[in-house]
């Protein structure tokens, strides 16, 4: 950050109107990985190896000051399942990326920009029978071994246990098209690079490093839209990035009844929220999409830890009601997606290969639907370096309804995906 706030001074110095330029942006592709120290050891019992890779979705948001890029992205990659048995082999990681980089090309429809990207991320490594889609949570509670999962920086548990330092070097080249109407462009972009973990041994997990998971060459496509300053007479367009923590007001009773039925502790607290949203602004609009993971984990009994994690993605649209100087007051209504993941995981599980050899441990249900909601927003928009940009402050209410049973055996739990929450938040915007 401090790289980042010197790089904008700087600007300031030199140029008295510098182009500004703010994307949201979606993006998928694909990237190459192995599994090479547990390759090696399947080679050893006489067992084919795994196949690697990933396929990769996600978010981004970013801001050109002329020359200077600033951006920030969430990938979920996603890679390919192998069998063994009677089980399912799967791996995937999620990783939170700030970039930084400096364009190749002059403001205007096409651009050239290197960028390197320092963020963390999250492991998944899992040997599961496909038994996840059951009738009765009594059955399962009392026998949860369905395989093993093993994880790393686990956001299963809350997406501040994000960590592990990753790294990613390479070239974004784009397109803008104007869109009829409106001031906005459709902004086609593409990704070439190499992404990997710098320290050797980081993505080690019972006696296998899996540091090559972490690692690879990517392409990536993706479409988003931009607005540019050299289009734009309303002094307050713009998009914004926004990083935010609140309260879910609201208890999974059900599955905590069935809990205590069972002989296992039930989820104590009120979950907490961390997340990321893009937010723009243009004569009034307001639109733009918000991803955050609401989770609770503790200890279900003496051999096993749990987890209740829930993650939703929205899309908003909604205006402006108030504005007065800094201060500003919208309201949004939002379509998205949400899931919901129940995971028992034994303590204590063995190393590589035993683990790989007596897999049964662990066991976990899931849950996909449709959600809903409302929002007030209420920010405070303070300039700073002589209006280059503004940091905005921000406090979100709203109000989640769930279009979807989510179904956890016999228990529905749209109950608990339902009602208030409150979110706090800091950003960025132009």
């Amino acid at each position: 950050m401090i790289i980042c706030i010197l790089g904008l001074a700087d600007l300031q110095a030199q140029q008295t109107r510098p182009s500004e330029r703010s994307t949201l942006y979606f993006i998928m592709g694909t990237s190459g990985s192995n599994i090479r120290e547990l390759n090696e050891m399947l080679a050893q019992k006489g067992i084919s190896n795994l196949r690697g890779g990933y396929n990769t979705m996600g978010l981004g948001y970013q801001y050109r000051l002329s020359d200077f890029i600033l951006g920030f992205e969430l990938l979920q990659n996603n890679g390919s399942n192998s069998y063994f048995r009677d089980y399912t082999l799967d791996h995937r990681t999620s990783r939170f990326y700030m970039n930084i980089g400096y364009s190749l090309t002059e403001e205007g429809k096409f651009h050239l920009v290197h960028y390197m990207s320092l963020g963390a991320g999250y492991l998944n490594f899992q040997m599961l029978r496909d038994q996840r889609s059951v009738s009765d949570m009594g059955a399962f509670l009392d026998q949860p071994e369905q395989g093993f999962l093993i994880r790393k920086h686990d956001i299963q548990k809350g997406t501040h246990h994000f960590g592990g330092f990753l790294t990613e070097i390479g070239f974004q080249f784009g397109y803008d098209l104007p869109l009829p109407g409106l001031e906005e462009n459709l902004s086609l972009l593409g990704k070439f690079g190499y992404s990997f973990s710098p320290f050797e041994g980081a993505w080690n997990m019972n006696g296998i490093t899996f540091d090559n998971l972490q690692s690879g060459a990517f392409f990536r496509l993706g479409a988003g839209v931009s607005l540019s300053d050299q289009k734009l007479f309303f002094p307050d367009a713009g998009i914004g990035v926004h990083f935010f923590y609140g309260k879910t007001f609201k208890n999974p009773k059900r599955l905590n009844a069935a809990l205590t039925e069972n002989g296992m502790q039930p989820f104590k607290d009120t979950p907490g929220n961390l997340g990321m949203k893009i937010l723009g602004e243009n004569r009034g609009r307001l639109y733009g999409v918000d991803v955050f993971n609401i989770s609770n984990s503790g200890r279900a009994n003496e051999n096993y830890q749990q987890s209740l994690n829930s993650l939703r993605v929205y899309g908003n649209y909604g205006i402006q009601l108030y504005k007065r100087r800094n201060l500003e007051l919208g309201i949004l209504a939002g379509m998205g997606i949400g899931s919901l993941r129940y995971s028992l995981e034994k303590t204590g599980k063995p190393n590589f290969p035993l683990l790989f050899e007596e897999p049964d441990h662990d066991g976990y249900l899931r849950k996909r639907g449709l959600m809903s909601k409302g929002e007030m927003v209420m920010s405070y928009a303070m300039p700073v370096f002589k209006n280059l940009f503004r940091i905005v402050y921000a406090a979100h209410a709203g109000y989640e309804v769930p279009l979807s049973r989510y179904r956890l055996g016999e228990i529905t739990m749209a109950n608990y995906m339902s009602g208030p929450y409150v979110q706090f938040g800091l950003g960025l915007r132009p």
